[in-house]
C-alpha cells in the first residue's frame, strides 16, 4: 500500500473518523494511512487546530458529530476515592446513563492536568481499566491524594442528578465538611 501524504492523508483520516460510530485507535489509523503512529498524532493535532471536533479518548480518536454535541448536558463533579475504587466509580456513572468525558487534577507545579477518558458503558470501562493495569500506569488522581474532577455528560439534567446522587451515596463526591 502506498503511503498517504500530507493534506490528502488528513482528509482521508477525517473521513474515516466521521463515518465511524466508535473510536479508532491511532495504530489502526496509522495502518490505514501506511504511516507511523506519531504521524497520526501530529495529524490529529493539526485537524483539532482547524476546529474539527476530534477527541482523543482512552479507546482511540473519536469524531464528535454536531448532533452528539447538542443532545447532551454536562456537569463537572469533584470526586475522591482510592485507585482501587476507580472501576466502581466509573461503572456507577455509566450504569446511571452518563459518559465520563475526562479527568482533571490540580497539580502544584503544572496547574490543571486533563486527560480524556470517554467511557459510556461497562465494556469501555473494562477496556480502560485493563489498559491502565497492562501499562502499570498511575491514575492522575494519584498525584492529588485521590481528589479529581470529572466532566460527565448525560442525555438530561435528571440523569446527571441521578449520577451525582449515586456517587454521593458511595462516598465518591467531595462535599463540604
Amino acid at each position: 500500500m502506498k503511503k498517504m501524504l500530507g493534506e490528502e492523508r488528513r482528509l482521508q483520516l477525517l473521513a474515516q473518523l466521521q463515518k465511524s460510530k466508535a473510536p479508532i485507535t491511532g495504530t489502526d489509523l496509522a495502518k490505514f494511512a501506511n504511516v507511523s503512529r506519531q504521524v497520526i498524532v501530529n495529524d490529529m493535532t493539526l485537524l483539532k487546530a482547524r476546529n474539527e471536533p476530534i477527541i482523543a479518548t482512552s479507546q482511540g480518536y473519536l469524531y464528535m458529530h454536531q448532533e452528539q454535541l447538542q443532545q447532551t448536558v454536562e456537569r463537572t463533579l469533584p470526586c475522591i476515592h482510592t485507585s482501587e475504587q476507580t472501576e466502581d466509580e466509573l461503572m456507577t456513572i455509566v450504569d446511571c446513563g452518563g459518559t465520563v468525558k475526562n479527568v482533571m487534577v490540580e497539580h502544584p507545579i503544572y496547574g490543571e492536568l486533563t486527560a480524556s477518558i470517554m467511557v459510556s458503558n461497562r465494556h469501555e470501562v473494562k477496556q480502560f481499566i485493563e489498559r491502565v493495569n497492562a501499562t502499570q500506569a498511575n491514575y492522575l488522581s494519584a498525584l492529588t491524594g485521590g481528589i479529581h474532577l470529572h466532566v460527565i455528560t448525560a442525555p438530561s439534567v435528571e440523569v446527571l442528578t441521578l449520577i451525582e446522587q449515586a456517587l454521593h451515596k458511595k462516598g465518591y463526591l467531595v462535599t463540604d465538611q
